[in-house]
């Protein structure tokens, strides 16, 4: 496992990943998205969307629900 950097702070960043859902990300965050543009986020846990139904992309409103 890599050690912290500066850049990190001092621990390593914590992603949860589940079956089906968000990846849930302890922030706070940036996130670059595929045109370079980038969002962030300076909550202490957010979201990410994976399955890309979200109106809020990249950030999950749950939208996954709707999948049968």
């Amino acid at each position: 496992m890599p050690k912290p950097s500066a850049e990190t702070g001092d621990r390593p960043r914590r992603v949860r990943i589940q079956r089906r859902g968000p990846l849930l990300v302890e922030g706070p965050v940036e996130v670059e998205l595929e045109d370079g543009t980038v969002v962030s986020s300076d909550r202490f846990r957010v979201a990410l969307c994976t399955c890309r139904r979200s109106r809020r992309y990249p950030w999950c409103d749950t939208s996954h629900r709707d999948r049968a």
